[in-house]
């Protein structure tokens, strides 16, 4: 598989000629090259993770491309049919496998409601968690796409999560609303928890890939 990061959270998989996307939202750039999208995953309802110009633009190409996302996505965009998702799901949307955790976003502050969050294990390999902490149990994960910033993320608890995650290789996304020298501090502490399981630490920008 290939995995490409895109701005913030978005996400792209591609294996066999088919792709996968995930959380194309409001501080991503129009994706291009969207003929070969068999399936979208919208981890949860916040626009940072979902636009409809987005959706729009796939459904476009591909007109009934599944999309799946948990309730509150579903409720969010009732007009584009979401599948709806929970934790413990697994679906299969050739050549992937999809299997979902967690269930809640990460809390911001007590004055704001808590909603609807699942995280994507993509063919027992990938694994991306939205905008939570949710540790895949019993899954050796070998790439991980940690959240490196948000309004809800303290530094030393994405650390704790990737260290209790322990890939074998991971990446920081959901990263736009960091500085270049704040995104550059926080990428240095994910490398250490990375590392202390022995994993390596890569560094993507948008645009770029890796492979698993």
């Amino acid at each position: 598989m290939r995995v490409t990061k895109f701005e913030h959270a978005a996400l792209r998989i591609d294996l066999e000629g088919r792709s996968l996307l995930i959380d194309p939202g409001s501080f991503t750039l129009p994706l291009e090259n969207l003929g070969t999208v068999v399936a979208v995953v919208v981890t949860h309802e916040h626009p940072d993770h979902w636009t409809s110009d987005h959706l729009d633009r796939i459904r476009k190409a591909i007109p009934d491309v599944p999309i799946y996302g948990p309730e509150g996505v579903a409720n969010a965009a009732p007009a584009y049919d979401v599948i709806v998702v929970a934790p413990g799901d697994t679906v299969t949307v050739e050549p992937f496998t999809l299997t979902f955790f967690g269930g809640t976003h990460a809390v911001i502050h007590e004055s704001i409601p808590t909603i609807d969050n699942v995280g994507v294990l993509v063919n027992d390999d990938f694994y991306y968690p939205g905008d939570s902490y949710t540790v895949p149990k019993g899954v050796e994960v070998g790439l991980l796409a940690a959240p490196v910033g948000a309004p809800w993320l303290k530094i030393g608890d994405a650390m704790d999560f990737v260290i209790a995650v322990g890939p074998r290789r991971a990446f920081g996304t959901h990263d736009m609303t960091l500085s270049v020298a704040g995104l550059a501090m926080h990428r240095a502490r994910l490398q250490w928890a990375t590392e202390q399981g022995g994993g390596e630490f890569v560094t993507l920008d948008p645009g770029q890939s890796t492979d698993i």
